[in-house]
């Protein structure tokens, strides 16, 4: 069953109409005969359908119009061209921190977030332990928002936000909020979400992230569509090389093209770390030859640097090792 349909699907901004100079400018430009209206394309002719259980992921520079499209989905802008048909309740996770009250406690803006989200108070009431729990603002329930980190602040948001059980989730770079330890711990609810039957749109500069979570790709570039497909891997590879050549492909050839030399440059990239690791570890060596200890350390640093970026240099590596290492190799995470 299809959840999202969005068919050649075009939003305008109009750069100064009355909205944005102003009644007083507005006036004054038309009595001086100088009003003038531009017309800016944030998204141009965008096309794509998600069936439920598909988590799309949405790639591009800044200002390629994903936050754009993001809002249109989720019905706070309409579309100055094209259709969208949407099947199913939309919870969007999209300025985590908006609506709350800096001069509430944790306390109350929870209950005031929750409020704005439609949860009657009894359900916020069952829930507010595991929000807090969750976040982990045990000992900061009765501080003021302002008194808050921006990692706290934010957590608290994603915690409210995942209490929901909607048929289509819209996430917004809300899963790199907080430190390592609640980006994993985000990541697992999400997938726990997702997994459940729910379509999903993710918008991340992680590439990392789009390759693990989602099994369609959309690529935009300056409000235009590059590509939809499922072929994730290829062209989450081509879209890192584009960074780097700022060279769009024309088709699917030249996008192998492009994610295969990316592939070559990060390998000789980790080649090229492992092997400066490996001399740094050999002038350690040198200075303490007569240390048994410290030399079976740095062996076995150096054999663990090897199993990383070099397995084919260990001739006593396993199968099951080197399965491992090429499961990591194709660049999981696109900051290795």
């Amino acid at each position: 069953m299809t959840s999202i349909s969005c068919e050649n699907v075009s939003i305008c901004y109009l750069i100064g109409d009355l909205k944005s100079v102003g009644l007083k400018e507005y006036c004054m430009r038309r009595i001086k005969g100088n009003y003038q209206v531009k017309k800016f394309w944030a998204d141009k002719n965008i096309t794509f359908s998600l069936e439920k259980g598909d988590l799309l992921g949405i790639i591009g520079s800044n200002g390629a119009g994903k936050s754009t499209l993001l809002k249109a989905v989720s019905g706070i802008l309409r579309p100055s061209e094209g259709t969208m048909a949407i099947k199913g309740k939309i919870a969007a996770l999209l300025e985590l921190t908006s609506g709350f009250d800096r001069d509430l406690t944790v306390r109350e803006n929870t209950y005031l977030r929750g409020a704005l989200m439609g949860y009657t108070r009894k359900f916020m009431d069952e829930k507010y332990q595991e929000i807090i729990d969750f976040a982990e603002l045990q000992d900061y329930q009765e501080y003021y928002f302002k008194q808050l980190s921006s990692g706290m602040k934010s957590r608290l948001a994603f915690s409210i936000a995942c209490l929901v059980q909607p048929d289509i989730l819209i996430l917004d770079e809300v899963l790199s909020v907080g430190d390592t330890a609640f980006r994993k711990k985000s990541g697992d609810r999400m997938k726990e979400i997702l997994n459940s039957g729910v379509t999903g749109i993710l918008v991340s500069h992680s590439i990392g992230q789009i390759k693990q979570l989602c099994n369609k790709v959309l690529w935009l570039d300056h409000g235009n569509q590059v590509v939809f497909s499922d072929e994730v891997s290829l062209y989450c590879n081509a879209y890192q090389e584009y960074q780097e050549t700022k060279y769009l492909p024309a088709n699917r050839d030249e996008a192998q093209e492009m994610a295969d030399s990316y592939i070559i440059r990060m390998r000789e990239a980790r080649a090229e770390r492992a092997k400066k690791q490996l001399e740094k570890l050999g002038e350690t060596l040198a200075e303490s030859p007569t240390d048994c200890i410290a030399v079976d350390e740095l062996v076995g640093e150096a054999e663990r640097i090897l199993r990383a970026y070099r397995p084919e240099l260990l001739s006593h590596t396993s199968e099951e090792s080197k399965e491992g290492i090429l499961l990591e190799d194709p660049f999981i995470d696109d900051e290795t």
